[in-house]
């Protein structure tokens, strides 16, 4: 039973050293900036055979550039820039849709090389080809 009050005593000691105000440390420093975790892709090279470059109703998508999917889709909701890579998010009712872009092999303005979709409500993946059809505008 001793041993037991003992360690009782200890934890709530530290616990009640926890509450004792704030280190000089804390009040003087200000803390680092938290960066949210980024959704968009980290500079790479563009993949070799991407599968969604297959994927039926992905044609003018993918290997076209920035200005290309701005004339179909017209002004993103997220453009982001990381390094070389790029993605763009476009979103209705419907669907939200993510484009990446990555320069090509040999360099130069990069282009799309993914596509990814999910229903606007609640986030569940939908097909992409059928996605694209519901938000491009010509």
């Amino acid at each position: 039973m001793g041993r037991t009050l003992t360690i009782a005593l200890l934890g709530a000691s530290l616990a009640l050293a926890g509450c004792g105000g704030q280190s000089p440390r804390a009040v003087s420093a200000p803390l680092p900036a938290v960066t949210p975790p980024s959704s968009a892709p980290r500079a790479k090279p563009a993949p070799a055979a991407e599968p969604a470059m297959h994927i039926p109703g992905l044609a003018g998508v993918i290997g076209a550039r920035a200005d290309r999917l701005l004339e179909q889709f017209g002004t993103p909701r997220i453009d982001l820039k990381e390094g070389s890579a790029r993605k763009l998010q476009f979103a209705g009712p419907p669907c939200v849709l993510d484009i990446f872009l990555y320069p090509p092999d040999g360099g130069g303005e990069p282009v799309a090389t993914h596509v990814e979709a999910r229903r606007a409500s609640d986030g569940q993946a939908v097909d992409r080809g059928q996605c694209v059809s519901a938000l491009r505008k010509n």
